[in-house]
Order: structure tokens, then C-alpha cells, then sequence
């Protein structure tokens, strides 16, 4: 795993590219808006600066990672992908603007990748005005799902799923009763915060207590008061790495010491990036994936991707964040590579409710009529001292 070091360095040559007055992140990038000729050019607005940046570099680096192998192996019939990242700061307002400029001035064939559900719910709309597919943006909301594929296709599981799979575990498992919520206010940690309830209800659970704060702060000292003077024995917390850290430390340090409550996080957190900011205060946290663990070899998936990230994007880490991009960019020219004759964004659309299932390299990816989510699976990891997969139930 690299160090957050490595990532400042990534971030600084980043910062050197700006056109049109906006961070803007390219591979190469051509000016043909043609969907018949040239490079199939795709575009993409995440967080690149702000506290959730990190989130957007390493989800950027694996469509790249991903991208670049394809390309070097002949493209779409010698057409190259070409990736047009434009940062958006995890802010749904500048969220708009790139996907507008994205569709009307640089003519994507599609918008991929963006990271987050504020963002997400803001572009979604812009994107099916436009006839623009919204190609697996990475949250699990469950506004995304259970929509016609041409609208939205999805990779992750959903944050609904990644509830049930805590609330098990919490309840069923730990035998735990006294369970709060710490959730960022806004959609994304408002939708999480039903999840979460509607997951304990139906194990006979209330929620305890609850605290909210501020997308893009850490924020977080009235959260840890109204939550903690409730004694929890777990906090569930739907929020960025940076306020999740902010709130356990807060919380280990002013309640019980170093050992007192568990606390759980959504993938989207980013594993390695709550792990570093936390350190020893790790201990006792637990993360939900709905990705393979990036450092299992026996998956060719994983082997794969290792050995692109190495190649292509050797400053970036390897992380769960890092190959969910780049299992978006394998999805996407899966399908590309199963388009027959001229490619249009129908003739993608109809690729992927024909073939319906994509193997990544033993990851299945299934899509149908009324289903356009990839994945269902969802496992829990501990992130200290070392990121390891916690046994499912009923396994030793």
C-alpha cells in the first residue's frame, strides 16, 4: 500500500493542468465530438481537491489504469479511449457545470465514474435529459437503482445492502442492542441513515442516538456529543474519510479511551484512506466492501489489475477504491468490445441487455431488463493494524 505522501505527489501534478478555469485531469483528449470517428472520449466529474479528493484521484487512476491497457491492446478497433476528469470538489452545484460543459462542449459518448451521491443526484437528471448514459458512478444510493439500464448502470452494490450486511453483524453476531448513526447531512447521509433503520427495524432494533455534520467539514464535535452521552456499543457512519476520522478519534479520545464503542463505515469511505488518517485508532473499525480485496491474488481479477496498476498508474495506491475504477473501466470496454458495427450509445445500451453477463476475471457482472446493478456482494474488513476480511456468519 502507498502512503498518502505518494498521493500529495499525484495531487500536486494534477493541480498543473487547468483549462476553461477548472481542474481539468486528461489522459489525451481530442476535440471530436463524433461518436462514428476518433477517440470514444468519456467524461467524468468527481472530487479532485477538498477533503473527499482522494476518493476521486484513486477512482480516476483505475479508469485510467484500465483505459490505457485496452488502448495499448488496440482500442476499439484502433479508436483509443480517451478519459476528460474534471474536478467538481465533491460539491453538487460545480457537479452540474462540468456535466453540461462535459456533454455540450466536449460531446462524451458517456459520463463515468463520478464519485458521490450529492453529486450523483445532481447530474443524474442532466444526463437523462440528454440521452447520455450515467455509467457506474461510484455510491451505493438507492435513488440509482431499480431504473432502465439506458438510465443508469450500476457496478457496487447498494448502501441498503451494505446496511443489512452491518446490521447482521452488529445484531445477529455482536449481539450488540445499543447502535447510533453519525451521518453527514445531505442526501447521501440521510438515505444512509434510513438504510441503516429500516435494516435495525427489522431485527426488532431502534437507533439509539444520532449526530449529523456538514458535507466538506469535520465538523464533527456536537455529533460525537449527542451520540456518545447515549453509551453506544457500535456508531454507524456514513460519511467521508476525513469527518469519519476526525469523529472516532474525537470519540476514542473523549469516551472510554481507545477500546470503548465499534465503529462502522460504508466502502465508500476508501479504506486506505480512513486507515491512514487514523492510525493506531484504527483498532475497532470495521469497513464494508463491495469489491474484491485488492490484494487477493487468487482472483485474476485482482492479478490483473495489479499488474496494470504497476504499469500505468504506478503512482497510485492499490486500494478498493483504485480497483472499483478500474473494474468500471474493464466493464466498460467489455461491453465496447461485444458492440457490433458502428458504435452509437443505443447500440451500447442494447450490448449490455443482450450479453446481460460479463465475466471481469471471476468477478460475474450481471444486468438485466428490470435490474441495472452489476454486484451484490458485500463483506466487512477490520482496517488494523492490516485491512483483513472478517469471516461471514456462521464461519469460524
Amino acid at each position: 500500500m502507498q502512503t498518502r505522501e505518494t498521493l500529495e505527489k499525484i495531487m500536486r501534478f494534477y493541480r498543473n493542468s487547468s483549462v476553461f478555469g477548472i481542474t481539468l485531469l486528461f489522459f489525451i483528449i481530442s476535440a471530436a465530438g463524433s461518436v462514428g470517428a476518433g477517440p470514444i472520449i468519456l467524461g467524468q466529474s468527481c472530487a479532485m481537491s477538498g477533503p473527499s479528493r482522494n476518493i476521486g484521484l484513486e477512482t480516476r487512476a483505475g479508469l485510467l489504469a484500465a483505459f490505457s491497457k485496452y488502448n495499448h491492446e488496440g482500442g476499439f478497433h484502433g479508436r483509443p479511449i480517451r478519459l476528460l476528469s474534471l474536478d467538481d470538489g465533491y460539491e453538487p452545484d460545480r457537479a452540474v457545470k462540468n456535466a453540461r460543459h462535459l456533454i455540450d462542449n466536449k460531446r462524451v459518448f458517456l459520463l463515468i465514474g463520478g464519485a458521490g451521491t450529492p453529486t450523483a443526484r445532481a447530474v443524474m437528471p442532466i444526463a437523462k435529459h440528454h440521452h447520455i448514459p450515467f455509467f457506474a458512478p461510484l455510491t451505493g444510493a438507492e435513488f440509482l437503482r431499480n431504473l432502465p439500464v439506458r438510465q443508469v448502470v450500476n457496478l457496487r452494490a447498494s448502501y441498503n445492502q451494505e446496511m443489512e450486511e452491518l446490521a447482521a453483524y452488529l445484531i445477529g453476531q455482536q449481539k450488540f442492542s445499543r447502535i447510533a448513526c453519525f451521518y453527514q447531512n445531505d442526501f447521501f447521509g440521510i438515505g444512509g441513515l434510513e438504510g441503516l433503520e429500516k435494516a435495525l427495524r427489522r431485527r426488532g432494533v431502534k437507533l439509539t442516538a444520532k449526530g449529523s455534520y456538514e458535507r466538506n467539514t469535520v465538523a464533527v464535535m456536537g455529533a460525537v456529543q449527542d451520540i456518545f452521552k447515549a453509551e453506544p456499543e457500535a456508531v454507524v457512519m456514513i460519511g467521508d474519510y476525513s469527518a469519519c476520522a476526525e469523529f472516532i478519534k474525537l470519540g476514542k479520545n473523549k469516551y472510554g479511551g481507545k477500546n470503548g464503542s465499534l465503529f462502522c463505515c460504508l466502502s465508500s469511505v476508501g479504506a486506505e484512506n480512513l486507515r491512514d488518517a487514523l492510525g493506531s485508532y484504527g483498532e475497532n473499525v470495521i469497513v464494508s466492501q463491495v469489491v474484491p480485496l485488492p490484494g487477493d491474488l487468487s482472483v485474476p481479477l485482482v492479478r490483473e489489475y495489479v499488474q496494470a496498476m504497476k504499469k500505468y498508474q504506478r503512482h497510485a495506491p492499490i486500494s478498493f477504491t483504485t480497483l472499483e475504477g478500474y473494474m468500471t473501466g474493464k466493464l466498460f470496454v467489455e461491453i465496447l468490445a461485444r458492440v457490433e458495427g458502428e458504435l452509437t450509445r443505443e447500440k451500447f445500451i442494447q450490448t449490455i441487455l443482450k450479453t446481460g453477463s460479463f465475466d471481469l476475471g471471476g468477478v460475474i457482472v450481471q444486468y438485466g431488463e428490470n435490474d441495472n446493478q452489476g454486484l451484490d456482494e458485500v463483506f466487512l474488513t477490520v482496517i488494523y493494524p492490516e485491512i483483513k476480511k472478517l469471516p461471514a456468519a456462521g464461519q469460524p
